[in-house]
């Protein structure tokens, strides 16, 4: 069987584009599945003014200590979590909390929003598997109402300065 000889022709360098002008972009789509996803995901936020309150916070616990009790690593996240480990739970909260900086650096609003949500679910679980519940943080918080924060972080004991290792707090 003879080879086909043909052969193609050669491509021509690129000519450089003048300045300002981006260049075309030679990346492929993602598949279906995740653009799906990030349509429903990136669409602009509905917020009904009025209809959201911070007692969802109270809820989301409730559901994490539910499915921390549950025990249910087939069926939950939150108890799959869990069941990794503390220091498992506490670098997912550290690894949303990065990005919702890095979100709120760039000024993507809707997803500094998302990633909010993410980092409020995470500070859940951990409060979960601390054995925190959200009264002994808002009694904190209602503790400091009124108190300036640079008065507040000069009163705390010197041993938080000594386990951080750094006279740098903040």
């Amino acid at each position: 069987m003879a080879k086909d000889t043909k052969k193609k022709p050669a491509k021509r360098p690129a000519l450089p584009l003048p300045q300002g002008v981006p260049a075309k972009s030679k990346a492929k789509k993602p598949p279906k599945a995740v653009r799906k996803v990030e349509k429903r995901v990136l669409t602009p936020l509905a917020v009904n003014p009025g209809g959201g309150d911070a007692t969802v916070l109270d809820r989301l616990w409730e559901t994490v200590e539910q499915r921390r009790v549950s025990g249910d690593v087939t069926q939950s996240h939150s108890a799959r979590l869990m069941a990794r480990g503390t220091a498992k739970v506490a670098q997912k909260l550290g690894e949303e909390a990065v990005e919702c900086v890095i979100e709120a650096a760039l000024g993507h609003r809707p997803e500094t929003i998302l990633e909010s949500a993410d980092l409020l679910y995470h500070l859940m679980v951990v409060w979960v598997d601390a054995g925190i519940r959200p009264e002994e943080v808002w009694a904190e918080l209602r503790r400091r109402e009124g108190i300036s924060g640079i008065a507040e972080k000069a009163a705390r004991p010197k041993g938080i300065v000594r386990a951080a290792r750094t006279s740098k707090l903040p």
